[in-house]
């Protein structure tokens, strides 16, 4: 996708500080992080959101969900870590392009 800031990320016509990558997701650190840790992890497949996501990214999705896990072992944070995807403007996703935010290194409030 031409206007896709993950996407120009993913080609590397954008920097970021990368966490993690293989041939199916990255992972980079957030650059207005809301925790100590706070990195989003992206398919390599542009999807637009959850609300797109189909049998064919099944897969992908749960490869994402296992990295997530491998790197807060990896990182020292797998005894408290929070994942959030945004799905829709109204649910405050403001890149078109599914992602997982991964928040941990505070207490992190709930949502009651």
């Amino acid at each position: 996708m031409d206007n896709c800031i993950f996407c120009m990320i993913l080609n590397g016509e954008i920097p970021s500080e990368k966490v993690y990558e293989d041939e199916l997701c990255v992972a980079f650190k957030d650059i207005e992080p809301l925790a100590p840790t706070h990195f989003l992890v992206i398919p390599r497949t542009h999807v637009s959101g959850a609300s797109e996501i189909g049998p064919e990214m099944e897969p992908v999705v749960g490869h994402i969900f296992g990295v997530i896990a491998k790197l807060a072992k990896e990182l020292g944070f797998a005894d408290g870590y929070r994942v959030v995807t945004n799905c829709g403007a109204d649910a405050g996703q403001t890149v078109p392009h599914l992602h997982f935010h991964v928040l941990a290194g505070k207490q992190l409030g709930s949502f009651n």
